[in-house]
């Protein structure tokens, strides 16, 4: 099933033509009624006469998270407050929070862009969709929320958490889809063979994971897990939430919905565009939101871009996994290093259970240091002391090869690492307490 077949299998000189007039239409949206954006415009020598389509985008300044937080808490929204149907804030750690808001058009874009999603991971009407993402502030639990309900499907709402009371739904209620972060997926899997259950016989056929990262070695994982479909959705809230795209039932990268959500891959050093299957820094501007719209937006995601045909039928182009993040990567003796590149490396190696922790520290000498804590399966710690060792030889041995650094590995017993209803946190950086 496709939602919209008009837009989402495009000739891709067609969706050109409507992604230029969207992206001139926004720029004279925003100098009329974003106080920032014009002075942004201004000081950069640019006006709406200066944007007619695609080709022009490149004059256009960038935005980032920074200029939300200093802009808040309403000073980058592009339409008065009382026009607001919905306010989000993120739960940042350091600064103001960044705030998002939605007018009624922006709702029921949200809805669209969310069915789409759903459409894509091979949802049916009438299907059963139990969101264990968290509701509240957080956008992930009501953006599938609004999107099940858009297109058509009986939604439980049973947000994160309460992993007994999401397993007897499970058991009673037999949703077809569920929709959660891939640990908490994970999580509820370990869970359930806790309380004598067998996962893999669960209801659920589609799995929609997203909100972290998560490679496809672990998408391996839960789907032998759970016995479903793992999919992967990709949203930011800044953007909209959940909904900016979607990976389809053949699972050969994410559609990115670019009629709306225009996309660019940048060399995060320069700004400079790069061509598709090239890594770097995911850029994206907002073409038809209302109340908050955002121009060249960098989400700080390093991915690639595919805009080969589909074997689905869209023609939207595709996007990779995150590879990584500009922010949340960490430098380590000047060697650039992405978490993800720990779990894909460590899922391949049989014995280990997808439960670990990465621990960054410097050493009295000023050195940096790498722990990777590692679960393995409860038996390897009942034979020999040997069979222990070798494993972790073979941990450090593949990780240093793949890195170019050297990895303390220490292997630990089911349940050690501490588990997540929510995002998982991979990465315990000590380098700053010293």
């Amino acid at each position: 099933m496709i939602w919209n077949k008009e837009i989402e299998q495009m000739p891709l000189n067609k969706l050109k033509e409507v992604q230029s007039a969207r992206l001139s239409r926004l720029v004279k949206y925003v100098y009329q009624n974003s106080d920032f954006y014009r002075a942004k415009l201004d000081k950069d020598g640019l006006n709406p006469s200066h944007i007619n389509g695609l080709e022009d985008i490149e004059k256009l300044p960038f935005t980032n998270k920074t200029d939300l937080r200093d802009s808040y808490p309403f000073g980058l929204f592009s339409t008065d407050v009382k026009r607001l149907s919905e306010v989000h804030v993120s739960s940042g750690t350091t600064g103001n929070p960044t705030v998002v808001g939605y007018t009624k058009e922006d709702l029921q874009l949200w809805a669209t862009v969310v069915a789409r999603c759903l459409c894509l991971a091979g949802a049916e009407q009438g299907d059963m969709l139990q969101v264990a993402y968290g509701y509240g502030l957080f956008t992930g639990g009501l953006g599938l929320h609004y999107g099940g309900i858009e297109m058509g499907l009986t939604v439980i709402p049973a947000s994160s958490g309460n992993t007994q009371r999401q397993l007897k739904m499970m058991q009673d209620f037999k949703p077809r889809i569920l929709a959660c972060t891939p640990s908490y997926a994970l999580y509820m899997a370990d869970e359930a063979r806790k309380a004598g259950l067998d996962p893999a016989e669960s209801s659920w056929e589609i799995g929609i994971f997203g909100a972290e990262p998560w490679s496809d070695s672990m998408r391996d994982e839960i789907e032998e897990s759970l016995g479903l479909l793992a999919t992967d959705i990709y949203g930011l809230s800044e953007i909209i939430g959940p909904g900016v795209c979607q990976e389809c039932t053949y699972k050969d990268g994410l559609h990115i919905f670019s009629d709306v959500f225009y996309p660019e891959i940048i060399d995060p050093a320069t700004g400079k565009q790069l061509p598709p299957g090239e890594d770097g820094e995911l850029v994206i501007t907002t073409l038809t939101k209302v109340g908050i719209p955002l121009i060249r937006y960098r989400t700080r995601d390093i991915v690639s871009m595919d805009v080969s045909p589909c074997r689905c039928g869209r023609t939207s182009p595709r996007l990779s996994k995150i590879k990584g993040r500009t922010d949340d990567m960490m430098i380590i003796r000047g060697i650039n290093v992405f978490p993800s590149q720990i779990e894909d490396v460590l899922l391949s190696i049989r014995g280990t259970q997808p439960h670990y922790q990465i621990i960054v520290d410097r050493a009295s000498n000023g050195m940096d240091t790498i722990e990777l804590q590692v679960e393995v399966e409860q038996q390897m710690f009942s034979d020999e002391i040997k069979q222990l060792e070798a494993l972790e030889r073979q941990i450090k041995e593949k990780m240093d090869s793949v890195l170019s650094l050297g990895v303390n590995v220490r292997l630990v017993e089911p349940g050690t690492v501490a588990r997540s209803e929510g995002k998982a946190k991979r990465v315990i950086d000590k380098r700053g307490q010293r």
